[in-house]
């Protein structure tokens, strides 16, 4: 059943390592569908079917949502990103990205605003499916957990009161017009500036975007014994003052203390319900004595969580001198 989930996971990986390093010679359905085994035809008829569009339309979006990145963050000229991205000429590239972001790429390098980028679709996840973990688990390495102070700023979110978990967070934002993962993710990853930003261009892995908790009288019961609300969003410089989404909150964060439950890089598929189990268990036994610190549960204390597998797995939680 999942078969082909794997094999169309191999394409979107092969896709955007291909538009990293610039490889446009690669990235023709030709060559992706002979590394599979199966011909063009069958890989395009499956491709369609799980990822919603034809191999050409995703392509053509994935190549956009770089190329607009490059347009917001670097002094490259518009003909040499045009070009570096596949596109034949720059009235070519003008026409593309005029209208799939109803603006033109010079205009929107002076006013950059959000726009809704085709974030990479991961159709295979194991956790997502149920699988859990496979092979020996790796993770033996201890948590670091250490204080910090962090600075104000403000956080961009969007947050469900009755969620619980990443993924049921998601299914419940899909029921919201224009607040699903595919919307709020695209916008998110085409704002500039985000504190947590490190170039990368995947959903909660490496583009700013964080999965949060604010302490909320409205929000559930969590296992940590108090209210709270989920939320989705990315930290922003304190004094930004960009264009807000209308789906999305933005919200003032005064410089607090925190502590930090970490665990260094791992490996998702074999590790990751063992490396959260870590992280929960170091939490709850933690042991406040002689610090002059507890965690901080008053309303309007955020925790942030940071999920990127190839650099760590780590919970910002508030804290007050106790």
């Amino acid at each position: 059943m999942y078969e082909w989930q794997k094999q169309i996971q191999v394409i979107m990986d092969e896709i955007d390592e291909c538009i990293k390093n610039y490889n446009d010679e690669a990235l023709t359905l030709n060559i992706l569908s002979c590394k599979l085994g199966y011909s063009e035809f069958h890989t395009t008829r499956k491709f369609k079917e799980i990822s919603g569009m034809s191999f050409r339309d995703y392509l053509r979006h994935r190549k956009l949502a770089f190329a607009l990145k490059e347009i917001r963050d670097s002094e490259k000229s518009l003909l040499d990103i045009a070009f570096d991205y596949g596109f034949s000429s720059h009235e070519a590239f003008t026409r593309a990205f005029k209208k799939t972001y109803g603006i033109t790429p010079s205009e929107y390098r002076k006013k950059p605003e959000p726009v809704l980028l085709r974030t990479k679709i991961n159709p295979f996840d194991r956790y997502f499916f149920g699988f859990g973990e496979i092979g020996m688990i790796k993770s033996t390495d201890d948590i670091k957990i250490y204080f910090v102070t962090i600075p104000a700023h403000k956080f961009l979110h969007i947050k469900n009161y009755e969620s619980n978990g990443y993924w049921d967070f998601w299914q419940k934002q899909s029921l919201i017009p224009e607040q699903d993962c595919e919307t709020i993710c695209g916008l998110l990853d085409s704002i500039k500036d985000k504190l947590d930003d490190d170039g990368g261009s995947e959903a909660n892995s490496g583009s700013g975007q964080i999965m949060a908790y604010i302490n909320d009288s409205n929000g559930r019961l969590c296992d940590w014994g108090f209210l709270r609300t989920e939320c989705y969003g990315v930290r922003l410089p304190a004094d930004y003052q960009g264009e807000i989404p209308p789906q999305m909150l933005l919200i003032d964060v005064p410089e607090a203390e925190y502590i930090v439950f970490e665990h260094g890089p791992f490996d998702y598929e074999q590790e990751n319900r063992s490396v959260e189990g870590q992280i929960e268990t170091a939490m709850s036994t933690f042991n406040f004595a002689d610090t002059g610190y507890c965690f901080d549960t008053s309303p309007g204390r955020i925790i942030y969580m940071y999920h990127d597998p190839e650099r760590f797995f780590k919970y910002v939680r508030p804290i007050r001198k106790s």
